[in-house]
């Protein structure tokens, strides 16, 4: 799983939904219950800045949470000067263009094959061809392929906020509401909104103040009706022999099934925080207590013509909570221009998540949608031989000092040290405690050198060095060797047993954990200039960083003798090295009202290493991947395509004995793959690491133009240097071993009827061959996938001054038009939408283009 940066809001840190619930999925497609993204739950109207932190002086203040970065937004405060604020906007997304497909054009793709590997357009008596494409005459797959305007669609989207703020310097307060909509262009794509946030700050006497924020969010959010998701969650594959016809009228049918049904989604969100600080002449006492609160509830009924004559109900409940209670007392003291500052402080977090779950097959009708139980709280609806429950929790307690002292010479030199303490309950016993040291200096040239200069408007250096401990996912590993208990019937994936009697076991599928477990850390050294020159007309800041993650955990296949699959083995090691540049220009000034452009430019580099593995280990290979010492972690492990061998004479042979793959000899047919050690076989040892499935370069581009009461933006967004395996195009070159297995990575959606790049640019491989000429690992489906996108493109009228003098203070009206264009050589879908691993399934949604008009009015 990919470790995600820490969201803060207004000083919270944002707990998010926790793994563990993968634990009882045998399909990890998506997580049970909402899977709604964290950001999605905040109303971006209410944030007034947005900060990217990397730099480890300015993370270590959040502790091991901030290990991996922190987002930190800040929203609007209460103010002093009465005032009412309106922001609205209406937007349009048109329907995404697709060209459509049907079996007669399926019919003539595979017909290929048949006719250059086959005698008489059949390869043997064994070789059924499917029946859906066998039936030239139905009009099921062979008419047209009109399915689109049931798919996709125009869709809205609206938002409407308002917010009122007021008081005076010893008490003021803001409150805003709103709702946002979002039909979604693709099928059950909706999210609806509705959001509430208050603030106030209050000062009953000089030196105390009191401050409260309470933010509350509902979302609730459909779900598009795709089989795999569908299949995902009910842990049960139906026939794949006919998949979805693309023929309107059936597909109607189809949808039709789901009104029999639902799948609701809700997710309700609160934050908060009550803070009261203490202020003397040098001294200021602060505490407070900081929560943060997510549920989610994903009920779901499934007619039986849906699941071949058995009916599915299952129910969700899950939250997740922190509770930060926390105290800091800070120092400040002047003398002449030199600033001392002393900050102490303390601080617990108690995480809890937790679930309720059941599913059930099999229902008496489709008109008993609920799971009911009797007085006794026994099944009535559903068999109890066919119901699975599941209830789990899990707990976090992260206990944290620290102290931190800052002097400033003359506002030209400046150091800073920061020491923490850190014990957390998903720590071993042995190890609960972890010692986090920071060191940063800064030199002011500027004021030091150059305070004659007229060109040099700012100049600085920054340097900061550091250690921060990186906390355990599961509270699994801070136990060591357990068992695990559950109630329940054997064929679950997590519930063992023997004659359906529950039983005590390990946990196999977990892996084992042992003793010893350290914590993981990171060590990171920062370099950073910042500089103004010409009155600040042109800045920037470029920041150098190298940042190696020590002591990470890893499992290693061990102790298959036992029934584990893995053991978890502390000691990975991962360096990363990267550059990141700030630039903003005024090109054009040309004073009030006339004609101004400010481009900005944001590049960041990143480039990483495996320094180190578990138990002195040089390679490991997992799945279908391999880590080795002094390589980039993101690499892909392929084999080398160099084309086809069109016939027996082209193979190779050493004394007499042609190539082979892993035993089997090679064919007419079949690939040309690379021997790399030159031994007559092609294995795992002839496989080599390409590319990246991380960018190497990301940035943006951004211009603003004024003229007049006008504005117009421009933002284009780059990434760089990552390659993306086309695995979608793999699965349709495959067609025979795809169309006889019955798993969910066979699923064909309705998309399934839906050009996706150009099959023609791949060689015709005997797809009967053993071999599997199609198989995923071989280059043949490296591309690389950097792109270019214009993200937004927006113009404005301020019309404030044509009002007059009346109530209204200000008055902006606006057009913008989002995700126009994206330039990229990726010959799959949009290379923005394919995840963190790298292979490109073809499933997911389009990001839509969108058309928005707005305004925005203070009173």
């Amino acid at each position: 799983m990919k470790q995600q940066p820490l969201v803060v809001l207004d000083g919270i840190p944002l707990i998010g939904e926790h793994p563990f619930a993968y634990d009882i999925q045998l399909n990890n497609y998506n997580r049970i219950g909402t899977a709604t993204n964290l950001l999605s739950n905040i109303d971006m109207n209410n944030i007034a800045e947005i900060k990217v932190l990397r730099d480890l002086s300015a993370v270590a203040i959040y502790g091991p949470n901030a290990a991996n970065g922190a987002i930190v937004l800040t929203s609007k405060k209460a103010g002093p000067v009465r005032q009412v604020s309106f922001n609205s906007y209406l937007g349009f997304a048109p329907s995404p263009k697709v060209t459509t497909l049907n079996s007669g054009y399926e019919n003539a793709f595979r017909k290929q094959f048949y006719d250059r590997f086959t005698s008489n357009g059949r390869y043997s008596d064994e070789d059924i061809y499917p029946q859906y494409l066998s039936d030239s005459s139905s009009n099921l797959y062979n008419g047209p392929s009109n399915w689109v305007d049931d798919y996709y669609r125009n869709a809205l989207v609206h938002n409407i906020t308002a917010d009122l703020s007021g008081g005076n310097e010893w008490a003021n307060f803001r409150f805003s509401g709103g709702n946002m909509r979002n039909q979604g262009v693709a099928d059950s794509t909706s999210l609806n909104r509705y959001n509430v946030m208050f603030n106030v700050n209050m000062k009953p006497m000089k030196w105390l103040n009191v401050s409260l924020m309470v933010n509350a969010n509902r979302l609730q959010r459909d779900r598009n009706r795709s089989l795999r998701d569908r299949f995902a969650q009910t842990n049960y594959l139906p026939s794949l022999a006919m998949p979805l016809s693309p023929n309107k009228e059936v597909y109607q049918q189809y949808l039709a099934q789901f009104g029999k049904g639902y799948d609701d989604n809700i997710n309700t969100l609160l934050d908060g925080y009550g803070k009261i600080s203490v202020n003397f002449k040098n001294v200021k006492i602060s505490s407070g207590i900081s929560v943060d609160y997510n549920e989610g509830t994903r009920d779901i009924f499934y007619a039986r013509p849906l699941m071949e004559g058995n009916s599915y109900a299952s129910n969700y409940f899950g939250y997740n909570q922190r509770l930060i209670f926390e105290n800091v007392i800070s120092y400040n003291k002047h003398f002449g221009s030199d600033h001392l500052q002393i900050v102490g402080g303390q601080a617990i977090q108690w995480d809890l998540s937790k679930y309720n779950y059941a599913y059930a097959y099999r229902g008496v009708n489709d008109f008993i949608k609920l799971n009911l139980i009797d007085n006794n709280l026994n099944p009535t609806s559903f068999p109890a031989n066919l119901l699975f429950k599941f209830l789990d929790k899990t707990r976090h307690n992260l206990f944290s000092v620290y102290g931190k002292t800052s002097y400033d010479f003359s506002d030209k030199y400046s150091v800073s040290l920061l020491l923490r303490g850190d014990a957390s309950s998903n720590a071993q016993p042995t190890s609960r405690w972890f010692f986090s040291p920071v060191l940063s200096a800064g030199w002011n040239i500027k004021n030091d050198l150059l305070s004659a200069s007229e060109n040099v408007s700012s100049l600085s250096l920054r340097l900061s060095a550091g250690r921060l401990g990186k906390l355990n996912t599961y509270d699994n590993f801070g136990q060591g060797p357990q068992y695990t208990a559950d109630i329940g019937y054997t064929g679950n994936v997590t519930i063992p047993g023997f004659n359906g009697f529950a039983t005590l076991a390990r946990p196999y599928n977990f892996g084992w954990v042992g003793y010893g477990i350290p914590w993981a850390y990171t060590d990171q050294l920062n370099f950073g200039i910042d500089f103004g020159i010409n009155n600040n007309r042109l800045q920037g800041s470029l920041d150098l960083y190298t940042k190696t993650d020590k002591k990470q955990l890893l499992g290693i296949p061990a102790h298959a003798e036992y029934g584990y699959k893995t053991s978890i083995e502390p000691g990975m090691s991962v360096n990363n090295k990267g550059a990141e540049l700030l630039l903003s220009y005024a090109a054009f000034q040309s004073g009030s009202g006339g004609f101004s452009w400010t481009p900005s430019l944001n590049i960041s580099y990143n480039a990483n290493k495996l320094l180190a593995l578990p138990g002195g280990l040089n390679e490991i290979i997992i799945g279908n991947s391999l880590l080795r010492v002094g390589e980039s972690v993101d690499r892909y492990w392929l084999l080398t395509n160099e084309g086809v061998y069109n016939s027996v004479t082209e193979i190779p042979s050493v004394n007499g004995v042609p190539m082979q793959y892993t035993g089997t000899t090679m064919q007419a047919g079949d690939p040309k793959w690379k021997d790399q050690n030159g031994d007559n076989k092609i294995n795992n040892t002839d496989k080599t690491l390409y590319g990246h499935n991380q960018p190497v370069v990301v940035g943006g581009l951004n211009n603003d133009f004024k003229y007049g009461k006008w504005s117009l933006n421009m933002n284009l967004y780059f990434n760089l240097g990552r390659s993306l395996m086309n695995q979608q195009m793999a699965n349709t070159l495959d067609f025979i071993n795809r169309d006889g297995e019955q798993t969910l990575e066979s699923v064909k959606e309705i998309t399934f009827w839906e050009k996706k790049g150009d099959r023609n640019d791949y060689p015709l491989y005997n797809p009967w061959s053993s071999v599997i000429p199609y198989r995923i690992d071989q280059n043949l489906f490296l591309e690389n996938a950097s792109f270019v996108k214009m993200r937004t493109l927006s113009l404005g009228y301020d019309l404030t001054s044509a009002l007059g003098k009346g109530k209204i203070k200000s008055l902006y009206v606006y057009a913008m038009a989002t995700n126009l264009f994206t330039i990229t050589g990726y010959k799959g879908r949009d290379p923005e939408l394919v995840p963190y691993t790298g292979y490109d399934t073809g499933y997911g949604l389009p990001i839509p283009r969108t058309y928005t008009l707005g305004l925005k009015m203070n009173l």
